[in-house]
């Protein structure tokens, strides 16, 4: 009986295996590019025709090969990269398997063009007939790849329009760039010039290139940070979260180098995130971890996508602490010429209880968060005293938010500092403040509960009063005391003492609708933060509350010294800037 079981011919293997790296014209832009940049390229220019159905062309000014090395680059699982199983755990080259260009040679017409350094000439060799000859080429290394999946139609007619292919070999062409600052990029489209990056060697040539990249106005609400903990470091451009993004096209991560999408990442970004992002909204940035090649695995995926961290723990530790501490940062303060450093140890990664994104973390010491009663007015600051006539204070003297000038309409407090003018929502920006002493209090003493003189009775369903019950020690976390006095009545008998000129039956009621909807006690403890949130929209001040100058003056102050008060609870902004150039320019003056 003759054998079921067929050796597979290499031409066959070979379409097979890219099935899995080659999914459409892009993702053979990106295996040439990282053979470029593996290569040693200080110069990388990809041409597009017709969205890379027709032809695509990578050529770079790397080290080349030599006439004997050129067709084993097209052999399968020939490769200069790894030599055996520790070179492969160290891995810091893009590629690695020699899998990209055989397999890209079995659904395209393939041709190859190298020259090394030293040679008297290129070489061309063509994948279809193995032919060697001579060739005019400058050093480096050309691969020209024609009519993609000629000889495969049902994976050809799942392609998209020209349109959209190219906007992905674009995006490719973007995130590669991103990746290596000091490497030149030039991409192309039927003949047209469609991107270019000029190498940059130090930071503000990047962030010129980022501009280029991803945008100017990324780049203007860009905060720019480095931080090294326990052998990890994480550096680059993150967005303020006023600059959020309807949907996640603005995130790249890289790790030593290689741009992955990794579960892990995510989640510790977006717990980063929780408590300034609008809901729905999604974080822009530019980030990058550099670590251990041992202590990461990039041989997960065919396409290298993900990656699996030995230590997944104290990565997301790190990438989460660092975040949170700079959007904590992020409030009024002079401009800043050095890039924002973050301060906690190995030692604190390594001594945290329980993972770093079930709650957020605490108030950094020293900023001005204590805890006091929440006054009826707003309190004096004495840190700055608000002179009769802010326009006349020497230019020094101005704190970041400058002295308040006016109030508009009860909403908004107007306000003068050194760039111009200032626009404040002060019921979020108070909002705010009051949600950061909430956390502060919770994190150190507990908050601090104040008896009210009358006690206030609340008409609630028997489900709810049944559920404070069941809740009373949440109550008391949170600075409350509340008391059953019947099937469907509630008694409050004592409130927050920053909340104590609060209405006690609406905060009541919606702390007894958050509880509701978090459930059980472990998803109330984990998401606490969001009751604290209700609670602090309660003591703030309200639209229509006329402030006198002093009292717009301490809250200007109070938001100074507040972490994350650039954003209210909601991710809304609360403040914003007018330069003295964008008052001319609305008034065309200069012109």
């Amino acid at each position: 009986m003759p054998s079921r079981i067929r050796q597979l011919p290499s031409q066959l293997v070979n379409q097979i295996a890219a099935g899995e790296v080659v999914e459409r014209p892009a993702s053979v832009i990106k295996e040439l590019v990282e053979n470029s940049l593996d290569a040693g390229a200080r110069r990388i220019e990809v041409a597009v025709r017709q969205g890379g159905l027709k032809e695509m062309r990578v050529t770079d000014d790397g080290h080349g090969l030599s006439p004997e090395d050129m067709p084993l680059a097209l052999a399968r699982h020939a490769t200069s990269k790894v030599v055996s199983l520790a070179d492969l755990e160290r891995i810091r080259s893009m590629g690695f398997r020699g899998e990209a260009l055989p397999s890209i040679a079995s659904v395209s017409r393939l041709t190859l063009t190298s020259r090394e350094a030293g040679a008297e000439h290129a070489w061309q060799l063509r994948a279809d007939n193995g032919e060697l000859v001579p060739a005019a080429h400058p050093q480096g290394t050309t691969v020209e790849v024609r009519d993609l999946f000629f000889n495969t139609p049902a994976r050809r007619k799942f392609l998209r329009t020209e349109k959209t292919e190219f906007g992905h070999i674009e995006q490719v062409v973007r995130r590669l760039a991103l990746a290596r600052p000091e490497v030149a990029f030039q991409l192309g489209h039927n003949g047209r010039q469609v991107l270019v990056a000029q190498p940059a060697a130090d930071r503000r040539e990047q962030e010129g290139r980022l501009a280029g990249l991803l945008g100017e106005v990324f780049i203007e609400n860009a905060i720019f940070f480095e931080q090294t903990a326990a052998g990890l470091t994480l550096s680059g451009w993150v967005a303020r979260p006023t600059f959020s993004r309807s949907q996640a096209d603005m995130q790249h991560f890289y790790v030593n180098g290689r741009m992955v999408r990794d579960k892990l990442v995510t989640h510790a970004v977006r717990q980063a995130f929780q408590d300034v992002l609008y809901h729905g909204r999604h974080p822009a940035y530019v980030l990058f971890l550099s670590l251990d090649p041992v202590l990461v695995d990039v041989n997960v995926h065919p396409t290298k996508h993900e990656v699996r961290f030995r230590e997944g723990r104290l990565v997301h530790d790190f990438l989460f602490r660092t975040l949170h501490q700079v959007l904590a940062e992020e409030r009024p303060m002079p401009a800043r010429e050095t890039p924002l450093t973050v301060a906690f140890t190995a030692e604190d990664l390594a001594q945290g209880e329980g993972s770093a994104a079930a709650q957020a973390m605490p108030a950094q010491p020293g900023l001005g968060l204590g805890v006091q009663e929440n006054r009826r007015g707003y309190a004096l600051s004495r840190t700055w005293q608000a002179p009769p006539q802010p326009a006349a204070v020497e230019q020094e003297e101005v704190p970041p938010l400058g002295f308040a000038l006016a109030q508009l309409h009860g909403i908004y407090i107007l306000a003068q500092n050194r760039e111009g003018l200032v626009l404040v929502d002060m019921h979020a920006a108070h909002e705010r403040i009051t949600y950061e002493r909430f956390k502060a209090a919770r994190e150190g003493e507990g908050i601090k509960a104040q008896p009210l003189l009358v006690p206030v009775s609340v008409k609630v369903s028997a489900r709810e009063a049944d559920l404070a019950e069941q809740q009373a020690d949440t109550f008391a976390t949170l600075g409350m005391q509340v008391d059953r006095m019947g099937e469907q009545v509630l008694v409050v008998r004592a409130l927050p003492a920053l909340l104590r000129d609060a209405d006690a039956e609406r905060l009541l009621r919606d702390v007894l609708s958050d509880l509701a909807m978090y459930g059980e006690s472990r998803r109330v403890e984990e998401s606490i933060n969001e009751v604290l949130a209700t609670m602090a929209c309660h003591g703030s001040v309200r639209a229509n509350r006329r402030l006198t100058r002093e009292e717009m003056d301490a809250l200007l102050r109070d938001i100074e010294r507040t972490e994350r008060s650039g954003q209210c609870n909601h991710g809304r902004p609360t403040w914003t800037q007018l330069s003295l150039q964008e008052l001319d320019r609305l008034f065309l003056r200069g012109r």
